[in-house]
């Protein structure tokens, strides 16, 4: 992560520079590789009071949080207890999709796995395994954020509005791609 600090009244030393970046980089633990996004931390005292916001926007997820207290130190603590809180709601709201028996979340892995293992220098094309599952109706905003947390390249899910089946996708400029049927 690449922090940016900045304060308002106040002075942003090495010491608290080094104590922000040190709690704020312990939110690493909760992700499978470590976000590469800005960490944008405002730092101001007004009348005694020190406040801390902290800003990570991330694909699909903006984490926000800001905290008051006299002292600046407990100030950071308290806002990465919130930003803590925020990722495990988030994790556990995600997850708790996953959990049903036959969960995409195993069948993607295993598809990727096996495509992986095909010999690229074969010029018949042969299909090892057939996998069914049932697709759960959501819009492609959530089917995005499910491809994202499953580390996927693609997601294919049934679109909530129109009851079809429609595949997200990642592209190489790292924007997303929505592929639907026509009638």
């Amino acid at each position: 992560m690449n922090y940016i600090i900045r304060g308002e009244n106040i002075e942003v030393t090495q010491a608290i520079r080094e104590y922000v970046e040190k709690k704020i980089a312990k939110l690493n633990r909760y992700f499978d590789t470590p976000p590469t996004s800005d960490v944008h931390v405002n730092l101001s005292v007004y009348n005694d009071e020190q406040q801390i916001e902290v800003t990570i926007p991330m694909p699909n997820l903006l984490l926000r949080a800001e905290e008051q207290n006299p002292d600046l130190y407990a100030a950071t603590d308290l806002v990465v207890d919130k930003l803590e809180r925020q990722i495990r709601k988030h994790k556990t709201k995600v997850n708790r999709k996953f959990r049903q028996e036959g969960s995409v979340k195993h069948i993607f892995a295993e598809l990727e796995k096996e495509a992986s293992q095909v010999e690229e220098d074969s010029d018949d094309i042969e299909i090892v395994r057939t996998k069914r599952f049932n697709l759960k109706p959501m819009d492609s905003e959530e089917a995005v954020l499910q491809m994202d947390m499953l580390g996927h390249a693609f997601f294919v899910f049934t679109n909530a509005e129109t009851n079809d089946t429609n595949v997200v996708y990642r592209r190489k400029d790292g924007t997303y791609g929505l592929i639907e049927p026509t009638n």
